[in-house]
């Protein structure tokens, strides 16, 4: 496993993410909540940040269609990180 892979966010960078990924749509505001919840003692990685980082991209109907498994990630979001986040969220 890669030092980003393990090596986690510090809380100034946690707060700012939580604050990125405000969401428009009650349900990924769910999604990504309980996401948060599940880290809340064990932190964030780098590579979960970018992850999700590269979700908050995405339009509020895109994100949740990812997340309800309607799609799958491609072009650009298609990455590592993006699958590894969008699993943990969708558990």
């Amino acid at each position: 496993m890669s030092d980003l892979a393990t090596a986690l966010i510090d809380e100034r960078a946690l707060s700012k993410l939580r604050w990125r990924c405000r969401r428009g749509l009650l349900e990924n505001d769910l999604f990504i909540e309980r996401f948060f919840t599940r880290h809340a003692g064990s932190g964030i990685s780098i590579t979960q940040a970018e992850g999700l980082t590269m979700l908050m991209d995405l339009a509020d109907n895109d994100l949740l269609d990812l997340l309800l498994r309607r799609k799958e990630p491609s072009g650009e979001v298609d990455t590592a990180a993006v699958r590894e986040v969008l699993a943990d969220l969708r558990t």
